[in-house]
């Protein structure tokens, strides 16, 4: 038709149209919504998983740091009291202060886990 009108044949009732569509705005709308949720109790999830983690690596830094420290100061500690004991200054000191920084590095890579105890490896043999 050349005046621009549409005949009733071609096109449904607009008002059928409209109600269509505002019913699958509204299923996409509970979708949206849906999916929102679920992402929000993943992004929950995520963040109390990483403030855990994060906690526990600080625990064990400080745990490594320590275990470090303690070899190397009862080493030192027990190194000064020989040299007092036997008069061998400065050698006893020297020693165990060596010995000490060994014991040290060794307990933070069994902390670690990279270094096994010698029970666990007697138990795997």
């Amino acid at each position: 038709m050349a005046d621009g009108r549409r005949g009733d044949k071609d096109h449904k009732n607009p008002s059928d149209d409209e109600a269509a569509l505002s019913a699958r705005l509204e299923r996409l709308g509970e979708r949206i919504a849906t999916a929102n949720r679920q992402t929000d109790q993943d992004d929950d999830a995520r963040s109390n998983a990483k403030a855990a983690n994060s906690a526990s690596a600080y625990a064990r830094g400080f745990r490594m740091s320590t275990e470090l420290v303690a070899g190397v100061l009862v080493g030192g500690g027990l190194g000064w009291l020989l040299d007092r004991w036997l008069g061998i200054s400065p050698w006893g000191l020297i020693l165990f202060l060596l010995l000490g920084f060994a014991a040290g590095v060794l307990n933070v890579m069994r902390a670690a886990g990279v270094v096994s105890e010698q029970s666990e490896r007697l138990k795997s043999k």
